[in-house]
């Protein structure tokens, strides 16, 4: 019986980094350029993790950044989404073109 082969996550983990990068560079909604970073985040996931199956030395390793990877990723959207928030009450938009700091 063989397994998945290594060249199959890394397409994996590109077609999720660029529909990530398509909408971090391309939408005007706040929550989806979040959302889209963390499409981002998951694809390099999945190569530590390819990686750390197919390496050369296989181990734990990529399996433990993942995990540091994700918690990283919880508490961003957390602290944006707070922030996202905050934003929309003081500005009523969540528009990234409408949001200027300097702007009352």
């Amino acid at each position: 019986m063989t397994g998945v082969p290594l060249s199959a996550y890394l397409v994996l983990a590109l077609v999720l980094f660029c529909i990530g990068l398509y909408g971090a560079l391309t939408k005007r909604n706040a929550v989806i350029v979040l959302i889209s970073i963390e499409l981002m985040l998951n694809a390099a996931n999945i190569n530590l993790v390819a990686f750390s199956k197919f390496g050369v030395t296989p181990s734990i390793t990529g399996q433990v950044f993942s995990l540091f990877t994700i918690t990283i990723a919880a508490a961003e959207a957390a602290v944006g989404l707070a922030i996202l928030m905050s934003l929309y009450r003081n500005r009523k938009t969540v528009n990234v073109d409408e949001m200027e700091m300097m702007k009352n």
